[in-house]
């Protein structure tokens, strides 16, 4: 995470660099926008069954680049499509572990448990596709926009960890989480600006689970700033 985080301060100065330019020499009226995106996150889990909590700060970083096609004369109407990749970590109190057979097993930690780590981390490949609108002109840097869209994302590696009470231990790429995640997207803002929001049209895990007679149908919600680039 540290070193992803690193990634995204280098490319958001550059963005700043560009965002301070008011004017250009030359007029292209062929121009397109926002063909580099970095975003980050605060990721949250919806539909959560009963005593399912999140317990810690649980964040996201996006970044990728996407083609920009006007639709009309103006540019100002365009579609976007394009390619991402996105790093989530979620803490909650669902602990994921393997009992001596080897098979999954899910429990609710109740608030007799001691633990200072319980975190799933996902990686994924996404695919957005936006409707984009803008107030932008072929000389104009800063303008308002919004995007609405739908993203598409495939699970590449998740992790659980757990360090507590009962011991310390880590499961790679469990087959129970959806490989296939998709949702709906909203990008809008002013300039640099643009607040971000996700939210997962399908639940986390690709099967039932069930814990304490609930189902785990659980989706992600996700909060953030997205930032473009030319």
């Amino acid at each position: 995470m540290k070193f992803s985080y690193r990634i995204l301060l280098v490319l958001l100065s550059t963005h700043l660099c560009y965002s301070q330019k008011d004017s250009i020499s030359h007029v292209d009226h062929f121009y397109k926008e926002d063909q580099f995106y970095i975003g980050i996150t605060y990721n949250l889990l919806g539909k959560k069954p009963k005593d399912l909590s999140q317990t810690g700060f649980s964040s996201g970083i996006h970044f990728g680049m996407i083609k920009d096609m006007p639709l009309n004369d103006a540019r100002n109407r365009a579609i976007g499509i394009g390619l991402g990749y996105s790093l989530n970590s979620f803490n909650e109190n669902l602990l994921i572990d393997k009992d001596n057979d080897g098979n999954i097993t899910y429990t609710i930690l109740d608030d007799s448990s001691i633990y200072s780590k319980n975190k799933y981390t996902n990686q994924l490949i996404e695919l957005p596709v936006e409707f984009r609108w803008r107030t932008s002109t072929p000389t104009e840097y800063k303008f308002w926009r919004i995007y609405t869209g739908f993203k598409i994302g495939y699970l590449i590696t998740s992790t659980t960890k757990f360090k507590g009470d009962s011991g310390e231990f880590k499961y790679r790429n469990i087959s129970d989480f959806n490989k296939l995640q998709y949702g709906l997207t909203l990008s809008a803002g002013y300039n640099t600006w643009n607040l971000y929001l996700y939210y997962g049209l399908n639940p986390i895990f690709s099967k039932d689970v069930i814990v304490n007679g609930n189902d785990i149908k659980t989706n992600t919600l996700k909060v953030g700033l997205m930032f473009y680039i030319l």
